[in-house]
């Protein structure tokens, strides 16, 4: 039965990588070589991370809404994190600058507004103030402050340097909080972290019957008045109640024992 339902998922997420080839190229890439505007981007980006998140067997239930011109704050487990996210409207992702290079995807990526950030070199500001210019332009940007994914059981300390970009366009936060599983058990096949290699990860997700998975909208926060030590703390407090992890450690029970694992679109 897992083999018929991975041969049919697997499938059908080819063919939809296809399609996403072919929405870039005509949507985007000509329009742009013609000199005209891209058509209806952000309407199929929408649709195509919708019928990807059905693809792949996830089942969402979003409590809440996306506000304009906010900084997007979220918890990160896993790549599913990106489609899950991007099906809720028109949002632009950081990655790594590897992805660049990647055949197909980091040119589907960078067409598509993807910012890419070199680790090591120093680039938080100016990523920043790529972030605070689109927030300015009504665009919404999610970051994922803690650097990397975790298994849901624990949030790990966000990191304060991307809080930059709420400072300097004076956008209000937004955390959203982040949950796979059902309600009295979290799902430990969505977690990208620790030894997984992109590949097998995927195919488990394909064999996976269904995910289930919640994502809350929380009430904007107001960065005025705040540092962005202070805004990181407000916001991990906020995903850390919302999923009902206590305050002080983050940590309901003892950890995963598999370590965190560094994915795509993750912020430094």
């Amino acid at each position: 039965m897992q083999s018929l339902l991975l041969l049919w998922r697997g499938s059908r997420f080819l063919l939809h990588l296809l399609t996403a080839l072919l929405l870039v190229a005509s949507a985007v890439a000509l329009p742009r070589a013609l000199g005209l505007r891209p058509i209806g981007l952000a309407a199929l980006t929408r649709w195509w991370y919708r019928r990807l998140c059905r693809i792949l067997g996830l089942r969402l239930t979003v409590t809440g809404g996306l506000a304009p011109g906010i900084l997007l704050v979220a918890n990160h487990i896993s790549w599913l994190d990106i489609p899950v996210l991007g099906a809720q409207g028109d949002i632009a992702f950081l990655s790594k600058a590897e992805i660049r290079a990647w055949p197909l995807i980091g040119w589907m990526a960078e067409v598509l507004g993807t910012l890419f950030i070199t680790r090591g070199a120093n680039q938080a500001r100016d990523i920043a103030d790529q972030i605070a210019r689109r927030a300015r332009a009504g665009q919404v940007v999610v970051i994922f402050p803690e650097a990397t994914t975790a298994d849901g059981t624990q949030l790990r300390p966000f990191h304060p340097r991307l809080f930059a970009a709420a400072q300097e366009s004076g956008a209000r936060l937004q955390p959203v909080a982040l949950r796979y599983g059902e309600p009295d058990r979290l799902d430990r096949i969505a977690p990208f972290i620790g030894d997984d290699q992109p590949l097998p990860h995927l195919l488990r997700v394909l064999r996976h019957p269904g995910i289930r998975v919640q994502v809350q909208f929380l009430p904007p926060l107001a960065s005025a008045g705040l540092d962005r030590k202070g805004m990181a703390e407000a916001c991990r407090r906020a995903i850390g109640d919302a999923l009902g992890l206590p305050r002080e450690t983050g940590r309901p029970g003892p950890a995963s024992p598999r370590r965190a694992r560094d994915t795509g679109p993750i912020q430094p």
